[in-house]
Formats: C-alpha cells, structure tokens, sequence
C-alpha cells in the first residue's frame, strides 16, 4: 500500500510523505505506483520551477518514499500546485480503492 501524509498547518499544505508500493501489478507494470509518483514529481518539479518557495525534498526509489517539506510560508501558487497533488491522490485512491493508496492529513 501506499501511504500519503500531508503535513497541514491550519488550512496550508507544509508538505507531503509518501511511502511504499501499491502491490496492484508486478514493480514496472503498476499503473497505481506510477501514477502517484507522476504526481509527486510533477507536483515538485512545478513548485520548483514555477515559484520562488523553498523546500527540502528526500527520496528512496526502493522504498517508494518521497518527503517533501516547505521551508517557509508558501505562495498561493503553491498551495494551488499541492492541493491539485492531493486531489489527484484522492482521485486515484476512489477509482482503485483504499487498499492500494492510502491518504492522511496531519
């Protein structure tokens, strides 16, 4: 299974930790792991790319684990860019079921 922790403090997003695999397919055919990842990343690389915040990001590929963490108050596009991460992850979590992905807020 793979579990999501997005970190909240009052109503912003300060950062998410996913870890583990799904076990929906075989590693290399799992449309579930490879779609939250797809998220991830993307979520991440957009952060990076399109805004001026500031995180720390740590990642283990055996582990299925990316930590992601602002490194200060964030900008409304970036809280924007998070919350389309977390709707895709719920998204996913509906369509394939709980048993595969799961999401918690803190």
């Amino acid at each position: 299974m793979i579990q999501v922790i997005v970190k909240k403090q009052k109503e912003n997003i300060t950062g998410f930790h996913m870890e583990g695999h799904s076990g929906y397919a075989e590693y290399g055919s799992d449309i579930i792991c490879s779609g939250i990842s797809a998220l991830a990343i993307n979520c991440v690389n957009s952060i990076e790319k399109f805004t001026e915040d500031t995180f720390s990001v740590e990642s283990d590929e055996q582990r299925g684990m990316i930590d992601f963490q602002l490194s200060a108050e964030s900008s409304k596009e970036t809280q924007l860019l998070l919350r389309s991460f977390v709707l895709g992850v719920t998204e996913i979590s509906k369509t394939y079921g709980s048993q595969y992905v799961m999401l918690i807020n803190r």
